[in-house]
């Protein structure tokens, strides 16, 4: 892996799904280690930027088109999974639910939905597993099946899991979504933890509050395209807000948390 500084750099990308085009001249760059969040209204094409970094969308080929990840323009994907944690809202499979959440934890170094008996696993990554728990204060959780358990728990045991292997990068598409008050809360502190432990976080949003006081970097998007690329200061203001969802923003802010209603 080249020891190149930068995690992304992205020029000229366009991705189409289906026939329509969903990304349009894509031009990003972001470094190992950086906290970044996308924010955008639904339909603006977030969720699609993350899935071309982790190579489940692919952009379409032109000679200017760009697209490194560490340094490289070609990965295999089991090898790129070592670098990166993905959290979406979905769980992994359809053997999670019926999965204890240590063993899917685990399951997590091999981006398999359960743990399978040719599987082999190591005192070590039982270990791992263990700490990612324990990071995410989940450890009471171990034992219990994911399908039995809240959707803040599942979230929290999706995030141990994506991380057990230490990626450089934690990508997280609408961690909030479809949790109480409660839950939001839990995450966003399990979050900090990782953050301030110097993992790089790139979440797709489109709640304020899910902006967490490390992240320094905002992203807003829409129709597809980059429209602002910026210093949360200079972009989380009621005037920026309100251009980019098209409504009138009142905003807040509490201990390095923004709100907006």
């Amino acid at each position: 892996m080249s020891e190149t500084t930068q995690f992304l750099e992205m020029a000229n990308v366009n991705v189409a799904r289906g026939d329509s085009v969903v990304l349009h001249d894509i031009r990003l760059r972001i470094e190992r280690g950086e906290h970044v969040a996308i924010l955008g209204p639904n339909g603006c094409g977030k969720s699609t930027l993350i899935k071309t970094i982790t190579c489940e969308c692919y952009p379409i080929y032109s000679p200017e088109m760009r697209l490194r990840l560490l340094g490289r323009e070609r990965w295999d994907i089991s090898q790129l999974r070592q670098h990166l944690g993905v959290v979406s809202a979905d769980l992994p499979g359809e053997r999670t639910p019926v999965t204890r959440g240590a063993d899917a934890v685990v399951a997590g170094f091999f981006s398999a939905s359960t743990i399978w008996p040719n599987l082999h696993i190591s005192p070590e990554m039982r270990q791992r597993a263990a700490e990612a728990l324990e990071l995410m204060q989940a450890t009471h959780l171990a034992n219990k099946l994911v399908g039995e358990m809240s959707a803040g728990e599942q979230r929290r045991i999706m995030i141990a899991r994506a991380l057990v292997h230490r990626p450089e990068m934690l990508l997280l598409d609408e961690p909030s979504n479809a949790l109480d008050m409660a839950a939001q809360r839990e995450l966003r502190e399990a979050l900090r933890r990782v953050a301030q432990q110097g993992t790089g976080i790139i979440m797709v949003t489109h709640h304020l509050a899910d902006i967490l006081p490390e992240i320094n970097r905002v992203l807003m998007m829409r129709d597809g395209r980059i429209i602002a690329d910026d210093t949360r200061e200079a972009l989380i203001t009621a005037s920026q807000l309100q251009k980019l969802f098209g409504v009138e923003v009142d905003l807040t802010e509490r201990d390095g948390f923004w709100h907006s209603w």
